[in-house]
């Protein structure tokens, strides 16, 4: 059932239209049916469902599909409606869905891990099917024929998966927190890098086509901008969020970032704005600034007969500083940091009230998210939660 939630919004924030209960577990992925009032998900009780809006304006199911194992993920394509399912078993089942949605047709089923789908692709200019998951593989198959292509075995659990259909590469997130780029050919592949940055594992990603930006969203609650296109290289860290980074969603109509998590809060990015990299962090024996040694510095601290400090690090430079130099406090919103951190005394100085001016929104999520998906054209996302229900949000004051 579904229950329909009638709020008039008056100010720039996302705006609950319906919930979508009845799941006897975790809904591990849903999408927005395009040109539709509808709702496809799949849950790890084992079901597929196709929620349909009634005139009554509640949502409920005009399919229920049972299938042989819990569903991990899925992958829904507008224009032919097909269908793709990842289970835990490792299988990913292709279905075809009717033109009113109220009938759905099995195809066939692609044998594609040795473990859990943790996520799946479809591309329709390619025809390829693309798919990651626990068994440290990432696998293609053709999609006329199902046919397997090829694959890349990875060093840890396949966590999160993009593609880009034009340049036909992939972007694998893993366990350990590398992103593997991999060059995906009919018959054969090639491994072009992989990008560490993340001191987590990878829970999310999303991918910007047009300025070919990569988002990633981590277990240590950072998302890092990738910049794949123009500044090969480059990467910006943004800092705003408590917990697990686990849903990522770029809305091409507003140029923003929109990120969920655990923490139960939507945070809004303006990727529009000019971003610096965060710098590296200095290592050093003492104190960059008062030249106190730090505790591993026996030497030093034996000549200023003295005990040593623990070394803390300035956001803003970068400078190895002990704690009497760090103590001030402040947002530095250019270099992603939406939430005060340490920064040193010269640094501190020199932060204007514009330098802290936030570029970023943060809005109640009411509910810790699993994963989402924006329809930008509507103007809608749809988040999954821990508590097994289903939110429809309008967020088109947002994104206009």
């Amino acid at each position: 059932m579904a229950a329909e939630i009638r709020t008039k919004s008056k100010t720039r924030r996302p705006v609950l239209l319906n919930k979508l209960e009845g799941c006897g577990a975790i809904v591990t992925k849903a999408v927005i049916i395009p040109k539709e009032d509808g709702v496809i998900s799949v849950s790890e009780d084992r079901t597929l469902r196709v929620w349909l809006k009634r005139d009554s304006g509640q949502f409920w199911p005009s399919i229920c599909h049972t299938m042989p194992s819990s569903c991990s993920t899925m992958d829904f394509n507008k224009e032919t409606r097909r269908l793709f399912v990842g289970l835990d078993n490792g299988t990913i089942s292709e279905f075809s869905l009717s033109d009113d949605y109220n009938r759905l047709l099995f195809r066939r089923d692609y044998l594609a891990h040795q473990n859990r789908v943790t996520s799946v692709i479809f591309s329709v200019t390619s025809e390829l099917v693309l798919s990651v998951g626990r068994d440290k593989y990432l696998q293609w198959h053709c999609a006329e024929s199902g046919r397997r292509l090829g694959g890349y075995q990875l060093s840890a659990w396949c966590t999160a998966l993009e593609f880009d259909s034009d340049s036909r590469h992939a972007f694998v997130g893993d366990y350990s927190g590398n992103i593997t780029v991999v060059k995906v050919e009919d018959n054969d592949h090639q491994v072009i890098t992989t990008l560490k940055g993340h001191s987590g594992s990878i829970r999310s990603l999303a991918w910007d086509p047009q300025r070919r930006l990569l988002f990633s969203g981590s277990f240590d609650q950072s998302i890092i901008v990738w910049d794949i296109g123009g500044n090969q290289g480059t990467a910006y860290e943004l800092q705003g969020h408590t917990g697990k980074v686990e849903g990522l969603c770029y809305s091409n109509r507003s140029n923003q970032l929109i990120s969920s998590g655990d923490d139960q809060r939507f945070v809004f990015w303006n990727m529009e704005a000019k971003r610096q990299e965060t710098p590296e962090w200095v290592e050093n024996d003492i104190c960059e600034k008062c030249a106190q040694p730090f505790f591993w510095n026996f030497k030093e601290m034996w000549n200023k007969k003295e005990l040593g400090v623990r070394q803390h690090h300035c956001r803003k430079c970068g400078k190895a500083i002990c704690d009497k130099c760090s103590s001030d406090r402040s947002t530095l919103p250019v270099l992603g940091f939406e939430f005060e951190v340490r920064v040193c005394r010269d640094c501190y100085s020199e932060i204007t009230d514009e330098d802290r001016a936030p570029l970023a929104s943060f809005h109640d999520a009411k509910h810790s998210v699993v994963s989402m998906h924006l329809d930008d054209v509507k103007g809608q996302m749809v988040t999954c939660g821990t508590d097994r229900v289903i939110k429809l949000w309008d967020m088109s004051s947002v994104i206009a």
